[in-house]
């Protein structure tokens, strides 16, 4: 029984041509999924066709099963297991309070009392909340805000997590720490993570599969760094990949790319040391233009 499965999935919104076209693909239980691709490809199409409750209105063909069962099947318990979480944190926040953001889902499901002090209290420890559980949600900063979204929908033991560019609104620093957090939960709690981004740099290092959109269809998907040495032949996903993978390609190392900054100086010391690459000043000034 598989994990999650899609099989010849296409959609088009009334009255438009299809902006998902014959989409399969296969996702174990606890991989982290990067989707990313051009504007417009249909990414976030694609990930509002894997939770029931925000299908778009219009027409579809092929099939989604999410533990064996068709999606459309799922019932509220079920389906609860599959958690979105959206771009923007203010338009996912529900409540006034800290507290009631994270019982809402709960709430909602109808958890017995005692249930959901505990898990609304284990919740708060795990994501660093429980200062400020009292705290309205107004008050909160863009990144705190952003980890209220993903910590609220923790409670009801998820499955699956998918993620809407959550960090597109975050600065650096906040965006870096909102990935640390989600990839701990992934290893922490086994939970499957598919998540779309524009900014890799923080989430390629950390994925375990990659997949690439492109005019609606599915053009790559796999191992990360097997993806990555595929989509790195064509320059239009190569100007995706972080500085580190650039740079290696720039010099037509392509091969096995870096995924960091890190990695990067580490195979870079690996080059000069073995004599594979030599560079005079000349050579620097010119890629730094």
């Amino acid at each position: 029984m598989g994990f999650l499965r899609a099989k010849e999935l296409s959609f088009a919104y009334p009255n438009s041509g299809n902006v998902i076209e014959s989409v399969s693909f296969d996702v174990e239980q606890g991989d982290f999924v990067l989707l990313f691709g051009p504007t417009g490809s249909g990414k976030t199409t694609l990930l509002r066709l894997l939770k029931p409750e925000l299908t778009p209105k219009g027409r579809l063909s092929g099939s989604v099963e999410f533990c064996g069962k068709p999606i459309e099947t799922l019932d509220v318990g079920e389906s609860a297991r599959i958690a979105f979480v959206q771009q923007s944190a203010e338009h996912q926040t529900v409540t006034d309070k800290v507290r009631h953001e994270l019982a809402f889902g709960m709430e909602n499901l109808r958890f017995e009392p005692g249930l959901m002090k505990r898990r609304l209290a284990e919740t708060a420890d795990y994501f660093s909340l429980s200062d400020m559980v009292d705290k309205n949600t107004a008050e909160l900063s863009g990144g705190q805000k952003q980890t209220l979204a993903l910590a609220a929908v923790m409670p009801v033991d998820p499955k699956l997590i998918i993620l809407d560019e959550p960090t597109s609104q975050l600065d650096p620093v906040a965006a870096a720490e909102f990935i640390t957090k989600l990839k701990k939960l992934n290893e922490d709690l086994g939970v499957t993570v598919i998540i779309t981004e524009h900014r890799l740099e923080n989430v390629l290092p950390v994925c375990t599969k990659l997949a690439v959109m492109d005019g609606g269809r599915l053009v790559a998907f796999g191992e990360t760094r097997q993806t990555v040495k595929k989509i790195a032949e064509k320059e239009e996903y190569l100007r995706f990949l972080p500085g580190a993978a650039r740079l290696f390609a720039s010099f037509g190392f392509r091969k096995e790319l870096p995924l960091s900054v890190r990695e990067g100086r580490e195979r870079l010391r690996d080059q000069i040391e073995s004599g594979g690459l030599r560079l005079e000043k000349a050579d620097l000034a010119a890629e730094a233009k």
